[in-house]
């Protein structure tokens, strides 16, 4: 073999291999979201978690995460953050984020839903109805709102990118639990928010669909260095 047909099949195999490679890793990304919300699933069929149970530190968090919980207590309106570029069912718009205040005067960051946003004039944004007084809702369990890529330092305001709890505690003057609330319910509530918050496992058909391009880039190369290098040449020329 010469060095031209080595450097040839060095390349090939290569390519094949980190082709493979990243197949594989696109089905392990899969493998890993199913196991997810089989774990959630189950939490989910277990009982509320009594209120007294809920986490006051990092530490006791993650095994309460996507459990049920039903809380009492009373919203603190003027503290409402609208988290921006956020989406659902494919529009984009606003997660609408108000502290719940308990009993003991601790809070609770509430995703309350999503509104869209107006098309003409990004920052305006009409509050959603908030009841006063002492009110019951029900919700899941979630790590605080997940942050998105911003340029800069954390915008302040209620239109904000991203919301740092331990800001967000000190704006609001109240202390906050180390988690978040997904309130459940729909859009026949009187507030109009919608609450069809994803599942962790809805985009696991776009794994398998990755999978499928890698493998078969693997294998268009196999059979490129199959057909080029090994059956092409052997082919009788014919005279002309």
């Amino acid at each position: 073999m010469n060095a031209r047909a080595a450097v040839v099949l060095v390349a090939a195999l290569a390519l094949a291999a980190l082709t493979a490679r990243l197949g594989v890793w696109q089905l392990d990304r899969a493998d890993q979201k199913n196991t997810l919300q089989a774990a959630i699933e189950q939490r989910r069929a277990l009982p509320a978690l009594p209120v007294e149970s809920l986490a006051r530190d990092p530490q006791a968090l993650p095994g309460q995460l996507h459990r049920r919980v039903e809380l009492q207590g009373r919203w603190m309106a003027a503290a409402t953050v609208y988290l921006e570029n956020r989406q659902m069912n494919g529009r984009p718009g606003f997660f609408v984020v108000t502290p719940l205040q308990l009993a003991d005067g601790t809070a609770v960051a509430v995703q309350r839903g999503w509104q869209p946003r107006d098309l003409m004039e990004r920052t305006r944004v009409a509050p959603p109805p908030t009841p006063e007084g002492r009110v019951t809702l029900v919700g899941r369990i979630a790590p605080p709102p997940a942050r998105l890529y911003e340029f800069g330092a954390d915008a302040a305001g209620p239109i904000r990118q991203n919301l740092d709890l331990a800001v967000y505690s000190r704006e609001a003057g109240v202390e906050l639990r180390p988690l978040s609330l997904l309130q459940l319910g729909d859009a026949a509530a009187p507030d109009g928010l919608l609450r069809e918050w994803p599942a962790p496992a809805a985009d696991v058909h776009k794994h398998y669909g990755y999978a499928f391009q890698w493998f078969a880039l693997c294998a268009l190369t196999l059979g490129l260095y199959v057909w080029f290098q090994i059956l092409r040449p052997r082919r009788p020329r014919r005279r002309p």
